[in-house]
C-alpha cells in the first residue's frame, strides 16, 4: 500500500492581499468622512502603510483594511499589524502579512498531531512548512478536521494531498 501525505503550510495569497488593498484605498478615497484627512492605503515594500491625520481616523482606516481582508477570504490571524504611531503631522500604521509557519508553531503542530492523531500518522517539519504522512488516507483526513479545530496563532492551509 502506498504511503499518502499532504504539506500544512501558512500563506497569504499575493494577489488577494493586492486586491484587497487596492479595494481599501477606493473605499477610503470615496467615504465622505475620510475626505480632508490626508488618509491613504499604499504597500511599502512588504508592508500595507496607512496614513490619516489623527490616531482615531488611523484606527478608523485599519477597520476598512480589515473588512476588505476578510472579504478577500484572508484570515486577520495573518496580518501582524502595528500600533498606530505620529509621523509628522500624521499618524501611521504598518501592516506586515506574516508568511511560514516559524518552528515553535511547527512544534505546536506536531505535538497535536502525535498526541491526538491516529497513531499510523507521521508529521516531518520542513523548513517553513509540515509533511503528514500516512497509510491511510481517511487518517490523514481525520487529522486535517483535528487540525482545523485547533487554534494556532495563524491561518493553516493543506496542500498536495496525495
Amino acid at each position: 500500500m502506498a504511503v499518502s501525505s499532504f504539506d500544512i503550510v501558512s500563506k497569504v495569497d499575493r494577489m488577494e492581499a493586492d486586491n484587497a488593498v487596492n479595494q481599501a484605498r477606493k473605499e477610503v478615497d470615496q467615504r465622505y468622512d475620510f475626505k480632508g484627512i490626508g488618509a491613504d492605503v499604499s504597500w511599502q515594500g512588504e508592508q500595507v502603510l496607512l496614513k490619516a491625520s489623527t490616531e482615531e481616523r488611523v484606527r478608523a482606516v485599519l477597520d476598512v483594511v480589515q473588512s476588505k481582508f476578510i472579504k478577500r477570504g484572508i484570515d486577520l490571524k495573518m496580518l501582524d499589524i502595528g500600533d498606530p504611531y505620529p509621523s509628522g503631522k500624521e499618524f501611521r500604521v504598518e501592516i506586515g502579512l506574516k508568511n511560514g509557519i516559524s518552528s515553535e508553531n511547527a512544534k505546536k503542530i506536531a505535538k497535536v498531531i502525535r498526541e491526538d492523531a491516529p497513531k499510523s500518522v507521521k508529521s516531518q517539519i520542513q523548513g517553513d512548512e509540515l509533511r503528514v504522512q500516512s497509510k491511510s488516507r481517511d487518517d490523514l483526513q481525520l487529522t486535517i478536521r483535528l487540525l482545523k479545530g485547533e487554534d494556532f496563532e495563524i491561518d493553516l492551509q493543506f496542500i498536495n494531498f496525495r
